[in-house]
Protein backbone atom coordinates (compact mmCIF):
# COMPACT_ATOMS: atom_id res chain seq x y z
CA UNK A 1 0.00 0.00 0.00
CA UNK A 2 1.48 3.59 -0.97
CA UNK A 3 -1.07 5.66 -0.03
CA UNK A 4 -0.90 9.45 -1.62
CA UNK A 5 -2.74 11.83 1.31
CA UNK A 6 -3.24 11.59 5.05
CA UNK A 7 -6.88 10.77 4.56
CA UNK A 8 -5.59 7.50 2.37
CA UNK A 9 -3.47 6.82 4.57
CA UNK A 10 -6.12 6.64 7.53
CA UNK A 11 -8.64 4.72 5.44
CA UNK A 12 -5.40 2.23 4.97
CA UNK A 13 -5.01 1.69 8.56
CA UNK A 14 -8.54 1.60 9.64
CA UNK A 15 -8.90 -0.70 6.71
CA UNK A 16 -6.24 -2.87 7.77
CA UNK A 17 -6.90 -6.69 8.55
CA UNK A 18 -3.51 -7.84 9.88
CA UNK A 19 -0.27 -6.52 10.78
CA UNK A 20 1.24 -3.82 8.76
CA UNK A 21 4.99 -2.84 8.31
CA UNK A 22 5.46 0.48 7.95
CA UNK A 23 8.28 1.76 5.31
CA UNK A 24 9.61 5.37 4.71
CA UNK A 25 12.26 5.09 2.03
CA UNK A 26 13.33 1.58 3.18
CA UNK A 27 16.79 2.50 3.81
CA UNK A 28 16.61 1.85 7.82
CA UNK A 29 16.62 -1.93 8.10
CA UNK A 30 14.38 -3.32 10.72
CA UNK A 31 13.03 -5.94 10.81
CA UNK A 32 10.01 -6.84 12.03
CA UNK A 33 8.77 -10.38 13.10
CA UNK A 34 6.27 -12.65 11.23
CA UNK A 35 4.19 -11.62 8.20
CA UNK A 36 2.97 -8.09 7.83
CA UNK A 37 1.56 -6.00 4.56
CA UNK A 38 3.57 -2.79 3.68
CA UNK A 39 2.57 0.69 4.03
CA UNK A 40 4.96 2.30 2.06
CA UNK A 41 4.80 6.01 3.15
CA UNK A 42 6.82 7.94 0.14
CA UNK A 43 3.70 9.03 -0.93
CA UNK A 44 2.78 11.57 1.71
CA UNK A 45 5.64 14.02 0.18
CA UNK A 46 6.57 17.81 -0.66
CA UNK A 47 7.06 20.79 1.23
CA UNK A 48 4.42 22.35 2.80
CA UNK A 49 6.06 25.69 4.37
CA UNK A 50 8.91 27.03 4.15
CA UNK A 51 9.73 30.11 5.94
CA UNK A 52 13.56 30.77 6.36
CA UNK A 53 13.32 33.87 8.35
CA UNK A 54 11.59 32.13 10.78
CA UNK A 55 13.82 29.02 11.00
CA UNK A 56 10.59 26.84 10.39
CA UNK A 57 9.95 24.20 7.76
CA UNK A 58 6.68 22.26 7.50
CA UNK A 59 6.96 18.91 5.38
CA UNK A 60 5.11 16.30 4.60
CA UNK A 61 7.03 12.61 6.04
CA UNK A 62 7.33 10.85 2.76
CA UNK A 63 9.43 13.87 1.64
CA UNK A 64 13.58 12.72 0.53
CA UNK A 65 15.93 14.01 2.64
CA UNK A 66 17.69 14.87 -0.37
CA UNK A 67 15.06 17.03 -1.14
CA UNK A 68 14.58 18.66 2.50
CA UNK A 69 18.18 19.41 2.45
CA UNK A 70 18.73 21.05 -0.94
CA UNK A 71 15.96 23.03 -0.18
CA UNK A 72 17.71 24.24 3.00
CA UNK A 73 20.75 24.39 1.44
CA UNK A 74 19.74 27.50 -1.34
CA UNK A 75 18.97 29.36 1.86
CA UNK A 76 21.88 28.84 3.61
CA UNK A 77 20.77 26.70 6.40
CA UNK A 78 20.54 22.79 7.35
CA UNK A 79 19.42 20.24 9.64
CA UNK A 80 21.21 20.74 12.59
CA UNK A 81 21.02 16.92 14.02
CA UNK A 82 22.73 15.89 10.85
CA UNK A 83 20.70 12.61 9.93
CA UNK A 84 23.21 9.97 8.88
CA UNK A 85 22.77 8.07 5.18
CA UNK A 86 22.77 4.60 6.41
CA UNK A 87 22.26 2.20 3.00
CA UNK A 88 26.04 1.57 2.36
CA UNK A 89 26.62 0.97 5.81
CA UNK A 90 23.34 -1.63 5.61
CA UNK A 91 23.52 -2.81 2.23
CA UNK A 92 20.05 -0.87 0.96
CA UNK A 93 18.88 1.18 -1.79
CA UNK A 94 16.06 2.88 -1.50
CA UNK A 95 15.87 6.86 -0.88
CA UNK A 96 15.65 7.94 2.79
CA UNK A 97 12.89 9.99 3.81
CA UNK A 98 12.21 12.95 6.17
CA UNK A 99 9.38 10.88 7.81
CA UNK A 100 11.85 7.81 8.51
CA UNK A 101 14.73 9.95 10.30
CA UNK A 102 12.12 11.52 12.63
CA UNK A 103 10.37 8.17 13.52
CA UNK A 104 14.00 6.48 14.23
CA UNK A 105 15.11 10.05 15.87
CA UNK A 106 18.13 9.69 12.98
CA UNK A 107 21.29 12.06 14.80
CA UNK A 108 24.70 12.66 13.51
CA UNK A 109 27.44 13.29 15.44
CA UNK A 110 26.41 16.85 15.76
CA UNK A 111 24.17 15.56 18.34
CA UNK A 112 26.78 16.22 21.01
CA UNK A 113 26.49 20.06 20.48
CA UNK A 114 23.32 20.77 19.32
CA UNK A 115 20.98 17.81 20.31
CA UNK A 116 18.89 15.44 18.70
CA UNK A 117 16.03 14.70 16.04
CA UNK A 118 13.56 15.20 18.49
CA UNK A 119 14.94 18.65 19.95
CA UNK A 120 13.97 19.86 16.71
CA UNK A 121 10.92 18.41 15.91
CA UNK A 122 8.16 21.31 16.67
CA UNK A 123 4.68 19.49 16.00
CA UNK A 124 3.47 16.18 14.20
CA UNK A 125 0.75 15.01 12.34
CA UNK A 126 0.53 10.87 12.31
CA UNK A 127 -2.40 8.23 11.98
CA UNK A 128 -2.53 5.93 14.93
CA UNK A 129 -3.37 1.89 14.89
CA UNK A 130 -7.00 3.22 15.06
CA UNK A 131 -7.07 4.88 11.98
CA UNK A 132 -7.18 8.51 13.82
CA UNK A 133 -5.36 11.40 12.30
CA UNK A 134 -3.81 12.97 15.63
CA UNK A 135 -1.75 16.39 15.43
CA UNK A 136 0.15 17.61 18.52
CA UNK A 137 2.86 20.43 18.80
CA UNK A 138 2.92 23.60 16.16
CA UNK A 139 5.47 25.86 14.48
CA UNK A 140 7.17 27.61 17.31
CA UNK A 141 9.24 25.79 20.19
CA UNK A 142 6.32 25.78 22.57
CA UNK A 143 3.77 22.73 23.68
CA UNK A 144 1.30 23.04 26.32
CA UNK A 145 -0.61 19.84 26.01
CA UNK A 146 -0.87 16.89 28.12
CA UNK A 147 0.59 13.87 25.92
CA UNK A 148 4.09 14.97 24.45
CA UNK A 149 3.65 13.27 21.42
CA UNK A 150 5.91 15.43 19.35
CA UNK A 151 9.10 13.95 21.50
CA UNK A 152 6.97 10.52 22.08
CA UNK A 153 6.63 9.92 18.10
CA UNK A 154 11.04 10.60 17.81
CA UNK A 155 12.13 7.24 17.95
CA UNK A 156 9.15 4.87 18.12
CA UNK A 157 10.29 3.58 14.73
CA UNK A 158 5.82 3.58 13.20
CA UNK A 159 4.93 1.76 16.48
CA UNK A 160 2.68 4.23 17.84
CA UNK A 161 1.64 5.84 15.01
CA UNK A 162 2.35 6.54 11.03
CA UNK A 163 3.80 9.85 10.72
CA UNK A 164 2.13 11.97 7.51
CA UNK A 165 3.83 15.78 8.61
CA UNK A 166 6.58 16.87 10.37
CA UNK A 167 7.58 20.73 11.31
CA UNK A 168 10.88 21.30 11.88
CA UNK A 169 13.06 23.97 13.41
CA UNK A 170 16.36 24.70 11.11
CA UNK A 171 19.02 26.54 11.86
CA UNK A 172 21.69 28.39 9.75
CA UNK A 173 24.59 26.77 8.03
CA UNK A 174 28.10 27.77 9.25
CA UNK A 175 30.69 29.81 7.77
CA UNK A 176 33.85 27.51 8.52
CA UNK A 177 34.50 24.70 10.42
CA UNK A 178 37.73 23.30 11.39
CA UNK A 179 39.00 19.60 12.48
CA UNK A 180 41.38 18.60 14.85
CA UNK A 181 42.97 15.17 13.54
CA UNK A 182 45.00 13.21 15.98
CA UNK A 183 46.21 9.70 15.33
CA UNK A 184 47.67 6.86 16.79
CA UNK A 185 45.79 6.67 20.21
CA UNK A 186 43.47 3.70 21.88
CA UNK A 187 39.94 4.19 22.61
CA UNK A 188 40.63 4.80 26.42
CA UNK A 189 43.26 7.61 25.48
CA UNK A 190 40.95 9.38 22.52
CA UNK A 191 37.89 8.96 25.14
CA UNK A 192 39.62 10.64 27.69
CA UNK A 193 40.68 13.85 25.05
CA UNK A 194 37.39 13.99 23.67
CA UNK A 195 35.60 14.25 27.14
CA UNK A 196 38.21 16.34 27.90
CA UNK A 197 37.75 19.01 24.54
CA UNK A 198 33.60 18.95 25.30
CA UNK A 199 34.73 20.27 28.88
CA UNK A 200 35.88 23.22 27.30
CA UNK A 201 34.25 26.55 26.68
CA UNK A 202 35.03 26.07 22.92
CA UNK A 203 31.77 25.14 21.64
CA UNK A 204 33.03 21.39 19.80
CA UNK A 205 30.50 19.99 17.76
CA UNK A 206 31.90 16.94 16.99
CA UNK A 207 33.86 14.52 19.03
CA UNK A 208 34.93 11.00 17.30
CA UNK A 209 37.42 8.65 17.85
CA UNK A 210 37.77 6.04 14.81
CA UNK A 211 39.35 2.61 15.77
CA UNK A 212 40.27 1.25 12.31
CA UNK A 213 42.45 4.00 11.50
CA UNK A 214 43.09 5.23 15.03
CA UNK A 215 42.06 8.55 14.73
CA UNK A 216 40.90 11.27 16.58
CA UNK A 217 38.34 14.15 15.89
CA UNK A 218 37.17 17.17 17.21
CA UNK A 219 35.49 19.75 14.69
CA UNK A 220 34.60 23.41 16.12
CA UNK A 221 31.83 25.61 13.22
CA UNK A 222 31.29 29.30 13.14
CA UNK A 223 32.70 32.27 11.71
CA UNK A 224 35.72 32.00 10.29
CA UNK A 225 37.66 34.24 12.95
CA UNK A 226 35.94 32.24 15.87
CA UNK A 227 36.60 28.91 14.37
CA UNK A 228 40.24 29.58 14.01
CA UNK A 229 40.78 30.92 17.04
CA UNK A 230 38.82 28.03 18.99
CA UNK A 231 40.81 25.47 17.03
CA UNK A 232 43.95 26.78 17.96
CA UNK A 233 43.32 26.49 21.48
CA UNK A 234 42.04 22.99 21.28
CA UNK A 235 45.27 22.23 19.55
CA UNK A 236 46.69 23.94 22.41
CA UNK A 237 45.54 22.18 25.10
CA UNK A 238 45.44 19.03 23.43
CA UNK A 239 47.65 18.82 20.55
CA UNK A 240 47.24 17.34 16.62
CA UNK A 241 48.85 15.81 13.91
CA UNK A 242 46.80 17.79 11.52
CA UNK A 243 43.79 20.63 11.72
CA UNK A 244 41.77 20.13 8.00
CA UNK A 245 39.14 22.73 7.38
CA UNK A 246 36.50 23.41 4.33
CA UNK A 247 35.49 20.55 2.20
CA UNK A 248 38.39 18.38 3.43
CA UNK A 249 36.94 18.82 6.95
CA UNK A 250 33.18 18.37 5.96
CA UNK A 251 34.28 14.89 4.32
CA UNK A 252 35.70 13.37 7.48
CA UNK A 253 32.67 14.11 8.76
CA UNK A 254 30.20 12.96 6.58
CA UNK A 255 32.51 9.40 6.73
CA UNK A 256 31.87 9.29 10.40
CA UNK A 257 27.68 9.82 10.36
CA UNK A 258 27.49 7.37 8.17
CA UNK A 259 29.86 4.87 9.22
CA UNK A 260 32.09 4.01 6.19
CA UNK A 261 34.52 2.17 7.87
CA UNK A 262 31.98 -0.71 7.99
CA UNK A 263 30.29 -0.09 5.00
CA UNK A 264 30.11 -2.72 2.20
CA UNK A 265 30.65 -5.51 4.84
CA UNK A 266 28.40 -8.11 6.14
CA UNK A 267 29.40 -9.00 9.58
CA UNK A 268 26.99 -8.07 12.73
CA UNK A 269 27.27 -4.73 13.84
CA UNK A 270 25.68 -2.90 16.90
CA UNK A 271 25.23 0.31 18.14
CA UNK A 272 25.29 0.41 21.33
CA UNK A 273 24.41 3.88 23.23
CA UNK A 274 26.40 4.39 26.99
CA UNK A 275 27.87 7.47 29.11
CA UNK A 276 30.79 8.91 27.21
CA UNK A 277 33.22 7.70 29.59
CA UNK A 278 31.72 4.06 29.68
CA UNK A 279 33.02 3.70 25.83
CA UNK A 280 36.47 2.07 26.56
CA UNK A 281 35.03 0.16 29.52
CA UNK A 282 32.52 -1.34 27.14
CA UNK A 283 35.38 -2.49 24.64
CA UNK A 284 38.64 -3.32 27.41
CA UNK A 285 35.31 -6.03 28.82
CA UNK A 286 34.77 -7.52 25.51
CA UNK A 287 38.26 -7.66 24.71
CA UNK A 288 39.20 -9.56 28.67
CA UNK A 289 35.81 -11.87 27.44
CA UNK A 290 37.63 -12.81 24.21
CA UNK A 291 34.90 -11.15 21.79
CA UNK A 292 36.58 -9.80 18.47
CA UNK A 293 35.43 -6.14 17.40
CA UNK A 294 36.41 -3.26 15.33
CA UNK A 295 34.71 0.33 16.94
CA UNK A 296 33.77 3.83 16.10
CA UNK A 297 33.26 5.97 19.20
CA UNK A 298 30.88 9.03 18.93
CA UNK A 299 29.34 11.64 20.66
CA UNK A 300 32.39 12.13 22.81
CA UNK A 301 32.33 7.77 23.47
CA UNK A 302 28.52 7.80 24.27
CA UNK A 303 27.99 6.10 21.18
CA UNK A 304 29.53 2.62 20.20
CA UNK A 305 29.20 1.20 16.61
CA UNK A 306 30.69 -2.28 17.24
CA UNK A 307 31.68 -4.48 14.25
CA UNK A 308 31.62 -8.11 15.16
CA UNK A 309 34.64 -10.26 14.65
CA UNK A 310 32.98 -13.73 15.02
CA UNK A 311 29.94 -15.56 15.55
CA UNK A 312 26.23 -13.76 16.63
CA UNK A 313 26.18 -16.32 19.14
CA UNK A 314 28.43 -13.69 21.01
CA UNK A 315 24.95 -11.23 21.07
CA UNK A 316 24.10 -12.46 24.66
CA UNK A 317 27.32 -11.86 26.69
CA UNK A 318 27.23 -8.25 24.39
CA UNK A 319 23.69 -7.19 25.62
CA UNK A 320 25.30 -8.20 29.28
CA UNK A 321 27.89 -6.29 29.54
CA UNK A 322 25.68 -3.43 27.91
CA UNK A 323 23.20 -3.78 30.58
CA UNK A 324 25.99 -3.95 33.12
CA UNK A 325 26.99 -0.39 32.24
CA UNK A 326 23.17 1.27 32.18
CA UNK A 327 23.49 1.34 28.12
CA UNK A 328 21.35 -0.19 25.33
CA UNK A 329 22.84 -1.91 22.17
CA UNK A 330 20.65 -2.12 18.68
CA UNK A 331 21.37 -4.77 16.34
CA UNK A 332 21.58 -2.59 12.95
CA UNK A 333 23.05 -5.21 10.52
CA UNK A 334 22.68 -9.31 10.32
CA UNK A 335 21.55 -12.31 8.20
CA UNK A 336 18.44 -13.73 7.98
CA UNK A 337 19.19 -16.15 10.02
CA UNK A 338 20.48 -13.66 12.78
CA UNK A 339 17.73 -11.54 12.36
CA UNK A 340 15.29 -14.19 12.92
CA UNK A 341 16.46 -15.23 16.49
CA UNK A 342 17.90 -11.98 17.22
CA UNK A 343 15.68 -9.16 18.78
CA UNK A 344 16.72 -5.69 17.21
CA UNK A 345 16.19 -3.61 20.36
CA UNK A 346 17.63 -4.01 23.38
CA UNK A 347 15.28 -5.53 26.02
CA UNK A 348 13.40 -3.15 28.21
CA UNK A 349 13.49 -3.23 32.09
CA UNK A 350 10.15 -4.33 33.32
CA UNK A 351 8.95 -0.92 34.39
CA UNK A 352 9.72 0.55 31.21
CA UNK A 353 8.56 -2.45 29.16
CA UNK A 354 4.91 -1.97 31.15
CA UNK A 355 4.63 2.15 30.29
CA UNK A 356 5.82 1.54 26.61
CA UNK A 357 3.18 -1.55 26.59
CA UNK A 358 0.60 0.94 28.01
CA UNK A 359 1.16 3.38 25.63
CA UNK A 360 0.89 0.99 22.48
CA UNK A 361 -2.41 -0.03 23.83
CA UNK A 362 -3.20 3.25 23.66
CA UNK A 363 -1.89 4.17 20.05
CA UNK A 364 -2.35 1.07 18.84
CA UNK A 365 -4.99 -0.93 20.40
CA UNK A 366 -5.07 -3.57 17.64
CA UNK A 367 -1.45 -4.09 17.81
CA UNK A 368 -1.09 -3.70 14.08
CA UNK A 369 1.68 -1.21 13.66
CA UNK A 370 5.22 -3.06 13.05
CA UNK A 371 4.14 -5.38 15.70
CA UNK A 372 7.22 -6.92 17.84
CA UNK A 373 9.50 -4.46 16.54
CA UNK A 374 10.43 -2.81 20.57
CA UNK A 375 8.93 -5.56 22.11
CA UNK A 376 12.19 -7.75 22.20
CA UNK A 377 12.27 -10.92 24.41
CA UNK A 378 15.23 -12.43 25.98
CA UNK A 379 18.41 -13.04 23.66
CA UNK A 380 20.19 -16.45 23.69
CA UNK A 381 23.90 -16.60 24.87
Amino acid sequence: MRPASEIELAEAIRDASGALRIRGGGTRGAWVPGSAEVLETAGLAGIRLYEPGALTLVVGAGTSLAEVEAALAEKGQRLAFEPMDNRALLGRKGTPTIGGVVAANISGPRRVQAGAARDFLLGVRFVDGAGQVLSNGGRVMKNVTGYDLVKLMAGSWGTLGVLSEVSLKVLARPQAEATLVLRGQGAAAAVADLCRAMGTPWDVSGAAWRGPAQERLIRVEGLLGSVTYRAGRLRDLLGADAVVTGEESATLWRDLRDVTDFAGQTAPLWRISLKPTDGPALLSRLEVAGISHQAICDWSGGLVWLQMVGPSAQAGALRAAVDALGGHATLMRASEEERARIPMFHPEPSPVARLTGALRARFDPRGILNPGLMQPASVPA
